[in-house]
């Protein structure tokens, strides 16, 4: 049987291994998202899940939250939040789309 410390140092080593593969596999994803001052961030409205996550690594205060209507009368909630990206001040950095848990936001030519 496994001692605790035992058990502590694997799923130490388990979860290195895990952020290193995430890691890597961020940085293929970043490679392949073309980003500069030419492209700008767009938001797949259905998409969005109002998760705040683009807001949080924004650097330029290019985004902002909006109430938005359910699309379906099934849920009821008092907070449906989308975020929007507001076209001056982004700067085409990629980080929004890189954050994006569900892949609603783009990176398109301004």
């Amino acid at each position: 049987m496994a001692t605790r410390e035992h058990v502590r140092e694997r799923r130490s080593k388990q979860l290195e291994h895990i952020r290193l593969t995430l890691d890597e596999a961020h940085a293929k994803r970043a490679e392949t998202i073309e980003g500069g001052e030419h492209m700008v961030a767009f938001v797949i409205e259905k998409a969005c899940v109002g998760c705040d996550q683009c807001l949080i690594v924004c650097e330029d205060d290019a985004i902002e939250m909006y109430k938005a209507p359910l699309v379906t009368s099934n849920l009821t909630t008092e907070n449906n939040r989308k975020a929007r990206i507001l076209r001056e001040p982004c700067t085409g950095c990629r980080l929004c789309v890189l954050a994006c848990p569900t892949d609603a936001i783009k990176m398109i030519e301004r």
